[in-house]
Parts: structure tokens; sequence; C-alpha cells
């Protein structure tokens, strides 16, 4: 029994064929070039983007959804953001821009808390990611994370033991959560953890998420020696979920750009606070 051929109208080509594939280069270059606007300013509205790009607000819709989808922005009322508020973390692609010089500065300071043969906890905020080329020259380590970014930049130092902490990967945060992961934690004894947070008030830390919030507890009991680095925009903020009292750190390491009324309200609190010049 022979089957029908199918045929496609003259000058036409099959869809999904290479006459799609223009039209696909053009969305992604579009995708791409929104994400770097929105990074770069913080905010911006649906109807600048419309302008911006001369497209429709459905294909600026759909553009953001599938941003959205793949952690890079967040969508809000009226438009998109990647900033964070109380109640939401920034996501990855700009905590990895943001404040970048400061950051740098306190993880190269951290790095004097660090002597050969230690074991550490790193958590998954790219404060502390800053700290692990700084790492290669203090060996041999032991080092635990949770952070993708992180294991990936590890596993090609020598002389560091690498413990992997392994869970459900959240891709909005390129690393593992969940409870397996904080099984994995409660299963070791870190020397030091060095760890980042959202917001600082004078007593207590905070972030807006809470899968996030029962992490970091988890390495917070299981490590001797803590250290909570943060940037000045930090703090004097809350955010919804208290993660911890800052007695229960060793040191917070901040920046020199950092208020001097919310440090001494730090020292006044009774907090170990070393400002990074």
């Amino acid at each position: 029994m022979s089957v029908p051929s199918r045929t496609t109208p003259a000058g036409t080509a099959p869809s999904g064929t290479a006459a799609d594939r223009p039209k696909e280069r053009k969305t992604a270059s579009r995708q791409r070039q929104i994400s770097d606007l929105v990074l770069a300013r913080g905010s911006i509205s649906a109807q600048d983007l419309v302008d911006e790009f001369d497209v429709s607000l459905m294909t600026v819709h759909r553009d953001l959804d599938e941003l959205e989808k793949r952690g890079v922005l967040r969508k809000v009322r009226g438009g998109v953001t990647a900033q964070p508020s109380s109640v939401f973390e920034a996501l990855m692609p700009y905590r990895l821009s943001a404040m970048a010089d400061e950051k740098q500065r306190l993880a190269e300071f951290a790095l004097r808390y660090v002597e050969p043969g230690m074991s550490l906890m790193l958590d998954d905020s790219t404060t502390v990611l800053k700290m692990i080329p700084g790492l290669a020259g203090i060996i041999p380590l032991h080092v635990a994370t949770n952070f993708l970014a992180g294991l990936k930049l590890l596993a090609e130092q020598p002389d560091t033991r690498l413990i992997a902490i392994g869970g459900d990967y959240d891709p909005a945060h390129d690393s593992f959560q969940g409870i397996q992961a904080i099984e994995a934690i409660d299963s070791i004894q870190a020397d030091a953890l060095f760890m980042s947070t959202s917001a600082l008030s004078p007593t207590h830390a905070f972030h807006q998420e809470e899968r996030i919030v029962a992490f970091k507890r988890a390495m917070i009991s299981s490590s001797t020696k803590r250290y909570l680095l943060v940037d000045h925009s930090k703090l004097d903020r809350v955010a919804l979920h208290r993660v911890a009292a800052l007695s229960e750190f060793d040191v917070v390491i901040t920046d020199s750009a950092a208020d001097p009324q919310a440090v001494d309200a730090l020292m006044a609190a009774g907090i170990t606070v070393e400002v990074v010049p």
C-alpha cells in the first residue's frame, strides 16, 4: 500500500525548518538585549520595552515570560525587575554584577581568617564566591558548599578536598537546596562558615526566602566559627524572614562605604564589626 506524499506549496519551507531560524535568532537576540537592559537599569516598564524594540506588548510579555522562566529577571506589575525587595531576592545575573568591587574587597579581607588545614563551609552567596580564587594560596583545605558555581571553581584547585552539598537544584540561585541538602550539612562540622545574606538590622540577619533561611541556619549550626560578609547596601535593612541573631557570628565584615551610624548601631549591640578600607 503506497503512502501519499506530502507536498509543500512552492516558495515555502516546512514549519520548524530553516525558514523559522531567522525569526528564532531575532527573538533570542532581542531577549539578550532585554536582559542586558534590565540588568543595567535594575527595572524597566513593559511599555518602555515596546518603544525600545518596536514590537507589540504581547511580544514583550512573551519575551519576559521566557526570561523569567530562565531565572534572568522577575515580572512585576507593569514591567520587569532584577532588583531585590523585602520578599524577593535579586536574581543571580543581577547579584553577580551588583556591588562587585565591594564584594571583592570583603572576600579578600575574609581570607585572613582562613588557615591551611581548616575545613570550611561556604554558602551560595556571590560575595563568598569571590573568596574561592584566594583559597588556592591557603592549602590544604576541606571545603563544603552547595553553590554550583563555587563547586566548579573549587574542583580546579589543587590540595582542596571538595565536599559537594547536593539536593534539589535551584536555577535561580545556581545552588542545591531542600531536605537532602540540609541533611548533608547536618552530617558535618566545619571549622569556619563564610556566608552573606540580604539584609541586616542592628541585631539580626534577614533573608527573603524561607527555604534559603532554613539552609543558612543549618550551616550556622554546623560550623564552629561564623563570618558574615555584607556590603554596605545591606545594612540597616530587613527582609521577610529572620535568619539568625548577629550575636551568633564571630565577625560581621562590611565595607567602608557603610553608614557610620549603621556600623555604630551594630557595635552598640555588642557585634564585632570589621570595616574593610
